[in-house]
């Protein structure tokens, strides 16, 4: 997920331009498009919420063919033959599902998704991208999700535009 440094993930008109930063901290690191690539092939699954979905239409599908399951109740139509709607059990969906046909499933949007895979217990890994900008208001990332939930940092990356990553393990008990 990618967030302001205070923690929302969209302006509250849903807008994410200010993803795009121009700071410049000359000690951070650029990725190679070798290394996006090889980042992106190896992921086997994309799961994602309906309003994520349109916006990455609207952006022009970044995922290519790689299989996306869409958690939804609204009916929404797709002309790509790798994408899914879902509307039942996260945990169904993951344990009985997912987990059996793929090894790296990112999920890539949504914060009452990813709450929901946090609260169940469903997501291995956190990783949270910060930007080197406060919105001050909008929709926030993390709010009340309601339990406490230990994680262990494993990384740490911060990049030439300022963004700065933390990803962190979810201690599972």
């Amino acid at each position: 997920m990618v967030s302001s440094r205070d923690g929302f993930i969209a302006k509250k008109d849903g807008s994410v331009s200010w993803m795009q930063s121009t700071d410049n901290y000359e000690q951070g690191i650029t990725l190679s498009e070798e290394e996006v690539v090889d980042f992106v092939n190896s992921i086997d699954c994309y799961v994602m919420g309906s309003h994520t979905y349109e916006h990455a239409l609207e952006l022009g599908w970044p995922y290519g063919d790689v299989p996306v399951i869409v958690l939804t109740h609204r009916v929404l139509k797709t002309d790509r033959e790798n994408v899914k709607f879902y509307s039942g059990g996260l945990e169904r969906l993951v344990n009985g599902q997912l987990k059996l046909s793929f090894r790296n499933i990112w999920m890539v949007g949504g914060a009452m998704i990813a709450k929901e895979f946090i609260r169940l217990q469903l997501a291995d890994d956190v990783v949270i991208s910060f930007m080197p900008i406060i919105l001050g208001d909008g929709l926030l990332f993390f709010d009340y999700i309601g339990q406490e939930q230990p994680l262990h940092l494993k990384d740490v990356s911060a990049y030439r535009d300022g963004m700065v990553e933390l990803c962190y393990q979810v201690i599972k008990g």
